[in-house]
């Protein structure tokens, strides 16, 4: 019996031009990375687009499946599948630009399609797909590996439910907005702290019972232990030595450090404690959506228990390029501080 190779494989025979360069296939879906080398000519010499591309696999994909279920194919397309041809389809119609390509499968026995209800065939996919051209080689390179590392990342969110999913609220930093505001008042020039800033902060925090409260996404035991913020200050530059071995010791001897990591120092006492396999506790810039996917790395260091995620923002959609503000990476370093419970001068040997 010859083993016939994936569907998937079939798609450089039907158009030479194009080059499958990577692909997983998931449980209810899959990525796979799609490369036109130029313009996309079908066997008979028309032009075609990415969509018509898609939805001639997923047609394929249909054929294959009904024969390995014993089904025969319809005669005719299958009503609505040139959905998947969209106007002014974007993607692989610009030669050489690799595009990632995620196809929503469907099983049979889970949802039902009108368009084949009358002959009680049901398609292997549902409607459409979703598409991404990376802008250049780095991007490509993270969806490269975001592809390789799904099926590793999906076993460790469904065998740590738990941990591995964006949980609401219940982390209560005794933080209250008028604490905040005197904090960030010593904290910051009165150019940066605007009634305007501080309304805006407001409507970004989360609060609850007055206190400032935070999401999370990984260990929140961590939470239980002793914790110790860390917050990099200009006036302590030259003493950034002594802070880290203070830091370090610390978290040898249990201590979980706690930090927004912002500063170029606070990254580097974190990044040390996290190479030496420190348990630490990060305070994100951003709220976390329902599905919300850390690095590969970061997703194994949560399952572990080695690190959380917490954030007291609501999450909000920012354009490329858009930074923090002063005011912004002040209220981390003072949540840092609160929910360690300890000011973070915690260090200093006077």
């Amino acid at each position: 019996m010859s083993i016939r190779k994936p569907t998937i494989h079939s798609i450089p025979l039907h158009y030479p031009m194009m080059e499958v360069q990577d692909y997983v296939i998931m449980p209810e879906h899959m990525h796979f990375i799609i490369k036109a080398h130029h313009h996309i000519i079908s066997k008979n010499g028309r032009t075609m687009n990415l969509g018509q591309v898609i939805a001639g696999y997923k047609k394929g994909c249909n054929k294959r499946y009904w024969e390995m279920i014993g089904q025969q194919a319809p005669a005719v397309t299958r009503p609505g599948e040139p959905a998947a041809t969209r106007p002014g389809e974007p993607a692989a119609t610009r030669p050489g630009e690799p595009v990632g390509t995620l196809c929503s499968a469907v099983h049979p026995q889970k949802k039902r399609t009108p368009s084949c209800g009358a002959t009680g065939r049901q398609p292997l996919f549902s409607n459409g797909y979703t598409d991404v051209i990376p802008l250049n080689e780095e991007q490509l390179q993270q969806k490269r590996e975001y592809i390789r590392a799904n099926p590793r990342s999906r076993l460790l969110r469904s065998s740590n439910r738990a941990w591995l999913q964006t949980q609401r609220g219940g982390i209560d930093t005794a933080l209250t907005l008028p604490a905040l505001k005197g904090y960030l008042q010593r904290e910051c020039a009165p150019s940066q702290l605007t009634p305007d800033t501080l309304a805006a902060l407001q409507c970004r925090l989360l609060l609850a019972d007055g206190h400032i409260a935070c999401d999370s996404y990984g260990n929140r035991e961590l939470l239980s232990r002793q914790c110790l913020p860390v917050v990099c200050h200009r006036k302590y530059a030259r003493r950034l030595e002594e802070q880290k071995q203070s830091c370090l010791h610390a978290a040898e001897q249990g201590a979980v450090l706690v930090s927004a990591r912002i500063a170029k120092g606070e990254q580097e006492i974190i990044d040390e404690a996290v190479n030496h396999g420190y348990p630490v506790i990060l305070i994100a810039d951003n709220g976390f959506l329902e599905i919300y996917h850390p690095s590969t790395e970061r997703i194994e260091r949560c399952a572990t228990g080695q690190m959380l995620y917490v954030s007291p923002w609501t999450y909000r959609y920012r354009l490329k390029g858009e930074g923090i503000t002063v005011v912004e990476c002040k209220t981390m370093n003072c949540v840092a501080q609160a929910l360690c419970r300890t000011k973070d001068s915690w260090w200093l040997k006077e």
